[in-house]
């Protein structure tokens, strides 16, 4: 019962909204005030700007906020739909050479989402005056520290819905923005803003049901039932009262755990399928050696031979070792996922840490109390057959006489 609670307190968390407090826009900036602003979906962004419908040009302010030393900060125009590929962008981050602020213009066709080549700079080619970025209160690019970057364009008649996008990445390579974290607020980066009326329908963010039923499940199966089944076969064996219970209550847990365990990785297939190019390697091969030493333990129970058999003893042995080199790799790939889905610094984290850690306390206890037993016994045995030894030898003894 209480592990049900954990997993629906878990479920839950995956659900909660983030709810951060947003500031207010600002349409002043050191450079110039602006006519109307707005605050941006994600990323506690927002947008500032002045139309000018005669000459139908458009000065803009983005504001937003940088997550890393060495990463970057981008804002562009896609001239098709509210999406990343085919935007033009503008890039602001640190110049590997002076260290000062830079703003460099891309253009991110398809090829980005397959990261098969560095991405180079391009010219903006959205008919931009002007551009320019500068730091907020900050010297020099560092996490949290804030950047403006500045735009003139001149539009095409009457067209004043327009589809930004935005985002941020934690490093640059060279003079090349690396990917940005894929957690379901960055994919939403993005928004068409009517720059006449303000009005702002903001991009949906990508379906995100299958990531968590991928993430509940390896949860709940990877991180507890396993780990469970392991510790009440380790500990419950020891019970001579219970008789083959503990066999049946370890068998009933890990069944269940290897059955969730496979559906999870089966929706892993699915969201890989889905990514776009999008690729999590270390994520994905952990899975796989996971499952695969699941089916390992699995089919070996086909083949299990009966205690008076001279190869029960390496059976164990492998089972043993197999068994817990699946646990160990399934926890820490939970923690990855964790990572891959953006919830390093999270509350459904140290949920599930302190689940783990209530587990792993219970297992020391009993892992104390099974070697205090045994040496216990141990004990008792040698003095038994200190006790003994002199009789013994007066038996043997009296045959010597006789």
């Amino acid at each position: 019962m209480p592990a049900f609670s954990l997993l629906l307190l878990f479920f839950f968390l995956l659900h909660s909204p983030a709810s951060p407090a947003t500031a207010h826009c600002s349409t002043t900036t050191f450079a110039k005030t602006y006519k109307k602003c707005i605050n941006l979906p994600t990323q506690g962004a927002s947008l500032a700007w002045t139309y000018h419908p005669l000459n139908a040009t458009l000065d803009l302010a983005f504001s937003g906020t940088f997550i890393s030393p060495s990463g970057w900060v981008a804002w562009g125009l896609n001239p098709d739909s509210p999406s990343m590929t085919g935007t033009h962008a503008l890039v602001a981050f640190s110049d590997p050479s002076s260290g000062g602020l830079l703003l460099l213009p891309f253009v991110l066709d398809s090829s980005v989402k397959l990261q098969s080549s560095p991405l180079l700079s391009r010219p903006f080619g959205l008919h931009l005056l002007s551009s320019s970025a500068v730091l907020r209160g900050a010297r020099s690019v560092s996490d949290g520290a804030a950047v403006q970057i500045f735009a003139t364009l001149k539009l095409s008649p009457n067209r004043t819905r327009l589809h930004h996008v935005w985002n941020r990445g934690l490093y640059v390579q060279g003079y090349s923005p690396a990917i940005h974290p894929t957690t379901p607020s960055d994919l939403a980066s993005c928004a068409t803003v009517d720059i006449v009326s303000t009005a702002t329908e903001a991009g949906a963010p990508p379906p995100d049901a299958l990531r968590t039923a991928h993430a509940v499940l390896n949860a709940a199966s990877w991180g507890f039932l396993l780990p469970a089944g392991v510790a009440v076969a380790r500990y419950l064996r020891q019970r001579t009262s219970l008789g083959p219970s503990w066999f049946y209550a370890h068998a009933a847990v890990q069944i269940a755990g290897i059955l969730a365990g496979t559906a999870g990785f089966a929706l892993g297939i699915v969201l890989g399928a889905r990514s776009g190019g999008v690729e999590y390697g270390l994520h994905r091969g952990l899975g796989v050696a996971a499952v695969v030493g699941g089916g390992l333990q699995s089919a070996a129970l086909f083949f299990r031979p009966k205690t008076t058999n001279k190869y029960r003893k390496y059976w164990k042995s492998y089972h043993h070792f197999v068994g817990y080199g699946s646990v160990v790799v399934g926890v820490v790939n939970v923690f990855q996922g964790f990572d891959v889905m953006g919830l390093r610094r999270s509350y459904w984290k140290l949920a599930y840490c302190l689940g783990l850690s209530t587990m792993a306390g219970v297992c020391l206890a009993l892992e104390v109390n099974s070697w205090v037993v045994f040496c216990r016994k141990a004990a008792t045995e040698e003095k038994m057959v200190v006790a003994e030894a002199p009789q013994q030898q007066q038996e043997v003894a009296v045959k010597a006489k006789v």
